[in-house]
């Protein structure tokens, strides 16, 4: 069918086609989560290099990244032209800055959105700190939980605040925003290392820093290497490939701390539908990392 969107003309296909088989969610389903959530979800897509992770049989099928925008896509999709030493050539990343584009994304059964920590006109500035909490089982997201805790409070000892989010998977994730200039992975990336092994020091029991699979059984990685212009984090309300359209939510530390405290891993996981609920009661949780200032610190004993 064609439909008409911000003037932009559409044509969507296969909308009754089953993307999610355990819950019978539908690919029109997935265009319709992403065309309600798109007044919070686009900010935090704005201007950053976009890689797709496309589903076209459903979440149980074969999966791809792609990182060069698809060469059919539509004249007004915007694109910036990136170098990849990786591939030896010119990569064009789609950039999602319009509803039509993400409702074109969408159609194209790209479920998940993996931005970059930067902008595509300053690649080598991140604006933001991103720590990705991965338990090795049979730990969990509890554990994970106390973790970001533990972040949490070393952060405001240094003066910055941090925000939550769930995975959409089995894990958490936290960011610190910066926003500010003079900021380069040639810091950030040091110092999130730094910040997992001063963590993995004091908590051997719960926190490991080494990315080797070996010790990680019932502790929680701290993946500080998402700090690197060449990687991507899964975007805050994106759906995630899971058995039900499971989404990456922000939360606030009570939530945190609440499932800590009940050691409950069901407490924090939200679909699709309970993120449009949380939207309408709260507005937008993740906005401050859209603009909040914070400067980077030193942390003492550690470089």
């Amino acid at each position: 069918m064609e439909v008409e969107v911000e003037g932009r003309t559409l044509k969507l296909t296969n909308l009754e086609k089953v993307i999610y088989p355990e819950s019978g969610f539908t690919k029109g389903q997935v265009i319709d989560y992403y065309l309600r959530i798109a007044p919070v979800l686009l900010p935090h897509l704005a201007g950053r290099p976009l890689t797709l992770k496309r589903y076209p049989d459903g979440v149980q099928g074969k999966r791809f990244y792609e990182k060069n925008c698809p060469s059919h896509r539509p004249e007004w999709v915007r694109t910036a032209p990136i170098w990849s030493g990786q591939s030896g050539r010119t990569l064009h990343y789609c950039l999602c800055e319009d509803l039509p584009t993400l409702v074109w994304l969408a159609n194209l059964a790209a479920i998940e959105l993996h931005p970059s920590l930067s902008c595509a006109d300053d690649l080598a500035r991140p604006t933001t700190l991103a720590f990705d909490l991965d338990p090795g089982a049979p730990a969990s997201v509890v554990q994970c939980c106390e973790v970001a805790l533990l972040l949490q409070e070393l952060f405001e000892e240094l003066g910055l605040r941090a925000f939550a989010k769930s995975s959409g998977s089995k894990g958490l994730q936290v960011y610190v925003p910066l926003n500010t200039a003079n900021v380069t992975y040639a810091r950030t990336k040091p110092f999130a290392h730094a910040v997992a092994r001063l963590q993995e020091s004091r908590r051997p029991e719960l926190v490991v820093s080494r990315m080797a699979k070996a010790g990680r059984r019932a502790r929680v990685l701290i993946d500080w290497s998402q700090n690197d212009e060449h990687k991507t984090t899964v975007a805050v309300y994106s759906l995630r490939a899971r058995e039900t359209p499971a989404v990456s939510a922000p939360l606030t530390w009570e939530e945190v701390r609440g499932c800590a405290s009940s050691g409950d891993p069901e407490a924090l996981r939200f679909d699709a539908a309970d993120v449009l609920a949380r939207v309408r009661a709260r507005g937008d949780l993740f906005s401050p990392v859209l603009s909040l200032r914070q400067q980077l610190p030193e942390l003492p004993g550690y470089s």
